[in-house]
């Protein structure tokens, strides 16, 4: 899910370098949302394993 964060987020350069605003726009969003979905499951798995008790 980082993978498709990152790749939004070069979408959203290439096409802010290119002056194409609205489609920039909308894929740094979806890179924000991909990025904070990313962030609160790899936390909740960290959590998770801390109260399984496997290293």
């Amino acid at each position: 899910m980082l993978h498709y964060a990152v790749v939004f987020f070069v979408i959203a350069l290439i096409a802010a370098v290119f002056g194409f605003g609205g489609i920039a726009a909308g894929a740094a969003e979806i890179a924000k949302i991909l990025f904070f979905v990313f962030i609160v499951l790899a936390v909740a798995s960290f959590v998770i394993n801390l109260i399984r008790g496997r290293p």
